[in-house]
């Protein structure tokens, strides 16, 4: 995993120095720096016990809510939302670090119910209390891409621990006939305009539609080899919005063409398939379901940020992993990488004989 998982931060080195028209600064140092910071991080996580990752469930979860709630208190405005903490060294996002924390407090909260009362609302109700307090407090700052990236990332977590499949199609049906309702009441306007623009972009391609038009420019001007490193005119002539950020991938396919994007896709491939690997070879409960959920949070990620800037799905902000300038976002998915070395360490020890504590 580590060799991919170097592979695809340093190319994304290379396409945050392009982006910064062929300086390190600011993104592309930043960008390794974190990186490093956050794999030591990483490492660390490693020496955890189950016992400790268990007992530390709450305390985080309930740590991270807090944070959420100093959001709506005294968060710091940035891009018409208020969504980060300003701790004077750094801008913290306690959105993001709910990511990972929700699936560590369900993975808790399912390995220690009985077996017997899976099949009963005794399994979904604390659930759902645990779930719908950050995701409303999330859309309340308003971030609805990160919203959705909690509830599929419990959703997966919920699902995997054997919850009736009845209540997941019912879930989906409720959800579907919600949408018209949602849409007219629960969405921001700028929400509603992403909406309208994800169905038809060429209707205000120099208005709303402008991001996702300019994304899809940039992608296919590449071709096959791309313009040549640091030859994006895209991002270079400032047409590509956000090119360090949300629309990493546009910058890159730019300059490396289709075969960069297959290095890209393929390298996720490898992590995403690595992490499968983690949990499908964990023995306990809670290592399967911790593995898995950190793996789909990783790969929500991945998804819904190719899906955006090709113009398949809505633009919601969300950073393509380990590529993408931004701080909180490394931390979370470095979290992520971090909890499946961590299960990987209690699987290698029980196959090679040693004991990890239940």
């Amino acid at each position: 995993m580590l060799f991919p998982l170097l592979l695809l931060t340093g190319f994304g080195g290379l396409v945050l120095f392009s982006a910064a028209g062929g300086n390190l600064q600011p993104y592309a140092m930043s960008h390794g720096i974190r990186f490093a910071v956050f794999l030591v991080m990483a490492g660390i996580l490693t020496l955890f016990t189950r016992d400790l990752a268990r007992f530390a469930a709450y305390p985080i979860y309930a740590i991270t809510l807090v944070l959420l709630v100093g959001v709506e208190v005294m968060g710091a405005l940035g891009g018409g939302a208020q969504r980060w903490l300003d701790l004077g060294f750094m801008r913290l996002q306690p959105s993001e670090i709910m990511k990972p924390a929700i699936v560590l407090v369900l993975a808790h909260f399912y390995a220690s119910l009985p077996t017997g009362m899976i099949n009963t609302w005794r399994a979904l109700m604390p659930a759902a209390g645990l779930i719908g307090m950050p995701v409303a407090l999330v859309l309340m700052q308003p971030d609805l891409g990160t919203s959705l990236a909690i509830v599929f990332g419990a959703g997966v977590v919920l699902f995997l621990a054997g919850l009736p499949l009845k209540w997941f199609v019912g879930a989906g049906l409720a959800g579907a006939a919600a949408i018209p309702l949602a849409y007219f009441f629960a969405l921001q306007p700028y929400q509603q305009k992403r909406v309208n623009t994800f169905l038809d972009p060429e209707s205000d391609p120099l208005g709303t539609g402008y991001h996702i038009t300019q994304s899809k420019i940039a992608i296919g001007s590449g071709g096959w080899f791309g313009k040549g490193f640091n030859e994006g005119s895209q991002s270079h002539l400032n047409y590509l919005p956000e090119p360090h950020t949300d629309f990493v991938f546009a910058t890159m396919a730019e300059e490396w063409g289709l075969l960069g994007g297959i290095f890209v896709i393929g390298a996720f491939g490898l992590i995403l398939g690595w992490g499968m690997k983690v949990a499908r070879a964990a023995e306990h409960r809670f290592d399967r379901l911790l593995a898995s959920g950190m793996t789909a949070t990783i790969f929500f990620y991945v998804a819904i940020n190719l899906m955006m800037v090709m113009g398949l799905a809505p633009v919601v902000g969300i950073p393509l992993p380990f590529m993408s300038h931004g701080g909180s976002s490394m931390m979370t998915n470095m979290i992520c990488i971090g909890s499946l070395m961590m299960v990987n360490r209690w699987n290698r020890k029980r196959s090679s004989g040693g004991l990890i504590s239940d």
